[in-house]
């Protein structure tokens, strides 16, 4: 029975890979191989799979997963990655079907226990790249939250020593070295005014990127400015900066409990060791006496 099943399973995906091979190559050269292994092989056949029964991407939960992967791809390529994240997901289930179907054939017989553990893999499985996908979201915010107070102390100097919000954040951008997300967008703001987009428009289209509360309150503040003119614009950052660094400081203190929850379970093995250590010659020695 589990031999058929498992032949099937093999059948089936020699099919997928067949009509998927080379079919889109386009659609997905332009992904990164670390963060997408199978690329190359499963992922195709998931995508291939989905054309096939058509998925009309549509439902609350592709509505959900479009929101995630606008906040980390920007909505020009959000339904892009959601085709890419549909297939990458079933090409991890594919894989772990055909992983499980071998491991039923050659055991021959399952009780239930068995069963419900494989059943168990195959979802986890399934589920894992919301998890990632979760994990990435986090520590994007993450990252900006630790970054956006120096961004913003370094634009309030400038501005106060006179230059405007546009040639201050140019200055920046100048200088920098870093390559997280923040920096990454904000030079991505120089590159469109520079390529001709209105400066309003430059702002709105960072904020929407980024989507953190405190970058969109700062984005209004200086939109605000740049359409009315306002003399209070550096107080008013400068109170949104004393709000940010303290954002930073709840992020590292964050950072910190983190950290120390991720040393519990080393310490709770090192705790078992030393306990086995400890007992197994007092037990030995017990039934030694005894």
């Amino acid at each position: 029975m589990f031999i058929g099943l498992f032949l099937a399973v093999v059948v089936l995906l020699v099919i997928l890979y067949s009509k998927s091979q080379g079919k889109y190559e386009q659609l997905f050269q332009g992904l990164n191989q670390q963060e997408y292994a199978l690329k190359e092989s499963f992922l195709p056949m998931g995508h291939h799979l989905l054309q096939v029964v058509k998925y009309p991407y549509n439902t609350p939960y592709d509505q959900s997963l479009y929101k995630k992967l606008v906040e980390l791809y920007d909505h020009k390529k959000a339904r892009l990655y959601l085709q890419v994240y549909w297939a990458n997901k079933l090409g991890y289930f594919l894989l772990g079907l055909l992983l499980v179907c071998f491991f039923l054939a050659a055991m021959g017989e399952v009780d239930f226990v068995l069963g419900v553990f494989f059943l168990a893999i195959l979802l986890a499985v399934f589920f894992a790249p919301d998890y990632d996908l979760k994990k990435k979201i986090a520590q994007k915010r993450l990252s900006l939250q630790l970054d956006f107070p120096d961004f913003l102390n370094k634009l309030i100097l400038l501005i106060n020593a006179g230059l405007t919000v546009t040639n201050a954040w140019e200055r920046i951008i100048a200088s920098n070295k870093k390559t997280t997300p923040l920096y990454e967008e904000a030079e991505r703001v120089i590159y469109d005014i520079g390529s001709g987009k209105a400066e309003v428009q430059a702002y709105e289209d960072f904020a929407r990127r980024l989507r953190v509360p405190e970058i969109t309150r700062f984005t209004a503040v200086v939109l605000q400015n740049m359409k009315k003119g306002s003399t209070e614009l550096v107080p008013v950052l400068r109170l949104q900066a004393a709000e940010c660094w303290e954002m930073r400081k709840n992020a590292a203190k964050r950072l910190g409990e983190e950290a120390s929850t991720k040393l519990l379970f080393p310490m709770m093995l090192m705790f078992l060791a030393i306990l086995l250590i400890v007992a197994v010659p007092a037990i030995l020695a017990m039934k030694g006496i005894s």
